[in-house]
């Protein structure tokens, strides 16, 4: 087992980066293949105790930045991070690769570099969203395809479906289509039409339609819709959740009486943040594509990071990627 991870990318590596590769060799005894600059990778490595031998610095001299145009970036920059570590999983010597760098890079380098599966039409990414009773549920699609078909969502119902099993160890998720309401018939023509479609398909454990207000309360474990709807979710529950978490403390310190409150309340507003902390639950991973590719946050700290990549060998040990294929052989819907 290897996972190859970009050591360039996102808010804060490399040092988070490598703190995060350390710890995850340390617990988990993975092999870990990182690109970036071999100095300026050595010397934060340096700083830390873990089995060398199980890791593998790969020199690159270009990086990906957020202001890089997606495509361009992927096309121009051959000795990026990020394209050489994408370069790994398709050449076979990675079994996944994780990113905390510019998304719309890696969606076009997963899709040019490591490729699409034969039969699947549009890839999805599929981001967790923590929920009020501990667990979570999956975005899919978050962000990767703004405009879609039916057929798309279908094949978002079952990739998500497969993840949910293989990775979160869900044995039957429930699958739900973001709607305007709970209803059969409501929304628009693409909703009305993926219900329909998704209510036939077998082995999907499907309830129905799920609202926007019900995202966080453990409704469902799987919600299906477009990228452009699905990242709109996403950022309003992430923005909210920080704002609330703003007011909380401007209020435990507006005075004497509401410190001592704050004190008492310590454990209890710990614990609701940290089960709405996305950096416990790794990264969203893209899937339809020949390969393990999942995108961590762009501002993961270390535990991110390690978390990232216990997620990519679940990805890689689940056999994810062949039970999608698997998948697609058999799934011949052509409906537009």
């Amino acid at each position: 087992m290897k996972i190859a991870i970009d050591g360039m990318g996102g808010d804060n590596a490399p040092v988070s980066t490598v703190e995060g590769v350390s710890k995850a060799i340390k617990e988990y005894g993975v092999e870990v293949i990182i690109t970036g600059d071999r100095d300026i990778l050595e010397k934060e490595f340096s700083k830390h105790d873990f089995d060398r031998t199980k890791l593998e610095i790969v020199h690159t001299t270009e990086v990906i930045e957020n202001e890089d145009k997606p495509v361009k970036a992927i096309r121009r920059k051959k000795d990026a991070s990020m394209v050489v570590a994408l370069n790994l999983v398709k050449e076979g010597r990675a079994d996944a690769v994780i990113s905390a760098g510019n998304t719309g890079a890696l969606l076009a380098g997963g899709l040019f570099i490591v490729g699409r599966i034969k039969g699947i039409d549009r890839p999805c990414l599929c981001s967790v969203l923590p929920n009020v009773k501990g667990g979570l549920s999956l975005i899919a699609d978050c962000g990767a395809n703004a405009d879609c078909k039916p057929k798309n969502l279908c094949e978002f119902a079952a990739m998500s479906d497969i993840y949910a099993k293989k990775v979160l160890e869900i044995e039957n998720p429930r699958v739900a289509v973001l709607n305007i309401g709970l209803e059969e018939g409501k929304g628009n023509d693409l909703v009305k039409k993926s219900f329909d479609l998704i209510k036939e398909m077998e082995g999907i454990n499907f309830i129905g339609n799920v609202e926007s207000r019900e995202a966080l309360n453990a409704f469902t474990d799987i919600i299906v819709c477009d990228g452009f709807t699905g990242n709109v979710l996403l950022k309003s529950v992430e923005g909210a959740a920080m704002s609330i978490f703003s007011l909380l403390k401007e209020a435990f310190m507006s005075n004497a009486k509401s410190k001592i409150g704050a004190l008492l309340l310590k454990d209890q507003v710990v614990k609701l943040k940290s089960l709405m902390d996305y950096s416990e639950y790794g990264g969203a991973p893209l899937l339809g594509l020949n390969g393990g590719v999942i995108k961590a946050h762009g501002s993961s700290d270390a535990t991110a990071i390690k978390n990232a990549i216990n997620q990519g060998i679940k990805f890689a040990n689940g056999n994810v990627v062949d039970d999608i294929k698997e998948f697609s052989q058999v799934f011949t819907h052509t409906e537009e």
